[in-house]
Order: C-alpha cells, then sequence, then structure tokens
C-alpha cells in the first residue's frame, strides 16, 4: 500500500518549466552562448549546478558555477513574481489534499534550489501539506543521479516499497527506478521532448489518480 508520495516539483505540481526556458533564454543572451532547443531539453531533471557546469564546459565560460546560478535565479525569482498566471498543474493540488486527508505522507524532491522551491510553496500555499522538501543543490550529482530520491525516501515514515514518485523528466524517471522507487509518469499537454518509457505508470490527467486508485497499485 502506498503510504508515502514523493513529487518533483517543476513540471509536476507546478507548470513552471516554460518560464524557467524563458529565463534561460535571456541568461544565455546574457552570456553570449546559443543553446539550442535540443541541448536545453537534456537539462530538464538537473540541478542548476550541474547545467551550468555543462554550460561552463562547453562554452569556456569564466564566471563561476554560483555566480551563473545567482544569476539565473535572480532573474526567475523577479519573472515568477511578476508572472501572475502562472498555476499549479491542472488537478495537482485537489490530489494532494485528497492524498494529505487519507493519511498519505506527501514530500518533495526537486532539482530546483531551496529558494525557489520556498517561493512556488508559499505562493500556492502548499507547506501545510508537506513533511519535508529536498533540494537537488545539496547533492554533487543531480538526477539521474538517484541521491535526491535516496535522501528524501530517509524522511518517509514507510520503507521504499510503500513509497511512490511522480516525476516528468527523463532524468528523474531514470533516477526514481536507479533509487528502486514505483514511478509515476506525469505527461502534461504539449511536453514530448522527454522519454517516460521507463517509468511503471504513465498518466496525463491528475483526474486520474487519486488515493483510492494508488492502494490498488501493484508496487
Amino acid at each position: 500500500m502506498v503510504k508515502t508520495v514523493i513529487f518533483d516539483m517543476d513540471g509536476v505540481l507546478v507548470n513552471s518549466e516554460p518560464l524557467h526556458h524563458e529565463v534561460s533564454l535571456v541568461h544565455y543572451k546574457d552570456l553570449n552562448i546559443e543553446v539550442t532547443d535540443d541541448i536545453f531539453a537534456t537539462f530538464t531533471g538537473n540541478s542548476n549546478k550541474m547545467i551550468y557546469q555543462k554550460l561552463k564546459d562547453r562554452f569556456e565560460l569564466q564566471q563561476e558555477i554560483e555566480d551563473l546560478i545567482l544569476a539565473k535565479n535572480n532573474l526567475f525569482i523577479d519573472a515568477f513574481d511578476k508572472k501572475e498566471d502562472l498555476e499549479l498543474m491542472p488537478g495537482v493540488k485537489d490530489l494532494i489534499i485528497n492524498l494529505y486527508k487519507n493519511g498519505v505522507q506527501l514530500i518533495v524532491a526537486s532539482s530546483s534550489e531551496m529558494e525557489i522551491i520556498d517561493k512556488v510553496f508559499e505562493r500556492f500555499d502548499l507547506n501545510q501539506y508537506f513533511t519535508h522538501k529536498v533540494s537537488g543543490n545539496d547533492f554533487p550529482e543531480s538526477k539521474p543521479n538517484p541521491a535526491i530520491f535516496i535522501k528524501a525516501a530517509s524522511y518517509s515514515k514507510a520503507p521504499i516499497e510503500e513509497c511512490v514518485i511522480i516525476e516528468d523528466s527523463t532524468n528523474g524517471i531514470k533516477a526514481a527506478k536507479a533509487a528502486g522507487f514505483f514511478c509515476i509518469a506525469y505527461k502534461s499537454e504539449g511536453v514530448d521532448s522527454q522519454d517516460q518509457s521507463l517509468a511503471d505508470v504513465i498518466i496525463y490527467d491528475y483526474k486520474d489518480l487519486d488515493f483510492e486508485k494508488m492502494k490498488s497499485i501493484n508496487l
């Protein structure tokens, strides 16, 4: 039986990936580098630390990784605060409340920095439902390395065999499976750049998921 659900954040809880892309393009222009859509698609699920290490190596950037991340996050926070139409993924708040009311422990494990996670959780009033928040910035490697999910599982009241991860990215799904979790892939409308074939289940609408349906999952 499912006793803990670990959510990714960007693209799973909140429709923030287009904003991340928009902000990243602004930052790449400031850095005078050209990052194609194909290259950008491989970054989904990676921490900023890993992304900017890749960019630093590829484009021989002279800036320190920490300075690059700070500049990008400042751009993101400014855009986030101004973007009034940014929303949670359709139906995910209902799912969160449904699971919470049925005693399921909720944890978020996101590649974003904790500052960004906190901004999202405060804006959408999610803190009351989640017991723990884990940031990928705290680990030497990001997804597909499973470290972030192993850490999240250490906060779970249940063993891995009774935990489920909800992810959307290729890297995130690989990390979930590498850590030994049952993984549900959420495929949002218009997102075709991520290979979700390794997931145990793929859903297209959060209405297809609730506590009763999770009880029937064969973990």
